[in-house]
């Protein structure tokens, strides 16, 4: 495949598969990365997607899409109770995956189809697309350096106001700050302390009458005296910028640290432009998105099963930290109990 473009296929045609389309058609070379076909629930759905994208194929169904041997690799970009589902179908036909995150509902789940897809051996990664952006490849760069000395704190903050009604209101559909928007600020502190498993989790929050978290406050306390402190909402829209601090001084992540075209460091601050497009997207610098999909050729290319930078054990121990904190707030989904 090494001369060939890496062939994808989406399997779901909403919001964020949407701008995922986007930022593919703005950033990827098409020698290197073509989108083969779409699937949706609704047929009509996914006529009007490849329509917009420029997408040759639709299919009927998932089963259709799994099963199309033009495909190399599928971008999940379903709810998050489907992704343990999709994720299997998808590697019982031979699939690479790229799944948006959190990967699964919980703990469990989660294991469960990283080891589905070892034993496939096949790639699969989580969906944490943030890790790719330039702005976190200087972060990595700055600590690697030692520029801000030893960092014992980290603190993040991601707070939206979603419209009533929004499925992230939702228990059915698997709802809540902590699962949806909780995996930017985990996985900063996860990145930050080396992908180190917490000592400890200490969190609380507020839940909604659905019984779901719409709001989280929780310390992840680490070895040799490193704490993260982060924050979630979906009724308040909060700072949303993030600080790793340490003993020598501060990097800030301007607003929205989860995607940042901004970074500042004591030696001076940098910024870097997102792909252009003249389309509309949904959410928050989301032309950013396809950024990833190179790692994703990359592994693929090397016969890699998981990737380095977001690899399966981390994808576990962040699951392992949504779960924590959202069982100590209160929330239970119909899947913890299976």
């Amino acid at each position: 495949m090494e001369n060939k473009p890496l062939r994808w296929g989406i399997l779901s045609a909403g919001a964020i598969s949407h701008d995922w389309a986007v930022s593919f058609a703005a950033y990827l070379s098409p020698e290197e990365h073509v989108i083969s076909a779409v699937a949706a629930r609704n047929k009509d759905s996914a006529t009007k997607f490849a329509k917009e994208h420029k997408i040759p194929i639709v299919h009927d169904s998932y089963e259709e899409l799994v099963k199309d041997p033009n495909i190399d690799v599928i971008y999940i970009g379903s709810i998050h109770p489907m992704h343990l589902e999709h994720g299997k179908l998808c590697l019982d036909h031979g699939k690479h995956v790229l799944c948006e995150k959190p990967l699964c509902v919980n703990t469990r789940e989660t294991k469960e189809l990283l080891e589905y897809a070892q034993k496939k051996k096949l790639f699969l990664m989580e969906a944490i697309w943030t890790r790719f952006f330039p702005a976190y490849l200087k972060l990595k760069e700055e600590l690697d350096k030692g520029t801000i000395g030893e960092v014992l704190q980290v603190k993040a903050d991601f707070g939206v106001l979603f419209p009533e009604g929004n499925w992230r209101m939702s228990k059915e559909h698997a709802g809540g700050s902590v699962l949806d928007i909780g995996t930017y600020t985990s996985q900063l502190a996860s990145l930050v302390f080396g992908g180190e498993r917490p000592l400890k989790i200490l969190a609380s929050g507020h839940l909604n009458e659905e019984g779901v978290d719409e709001s989280s406050s929780t310390t992840l306390i680490y070895s040799r005296g490193r704490t993260a402190t982060l924050i979630t909402h979906i009724r308040i829209v909060l700072p949303n910028d993030a600080y790793v601090v340490g003993t020598k001084g501060t990097i800030k992540l301007a607003n929205p640290f989860w995607s940042p075209t901004k970074i500042e460091t004591p030696s001076g601050e940098f910024e870097y432009p997102l792909p252009k497009t003249d389309k509309k997207i949904n959410f928050w610098n989301t032309q950013g998105l396809a950024y990833q999909c190179d790692e994703v050729r990359r592994c693929i290319q090397n016969g890699l099963l998981e990737s380095p930078v977001v690899s399966h054990e981390e994808s576990v121990i962040l699951a392992e930290i949504r779960e924590s904190t959202r069982r100590q707030i209160g929330v239970k989904y119909p899947q913890d109990d299976e």
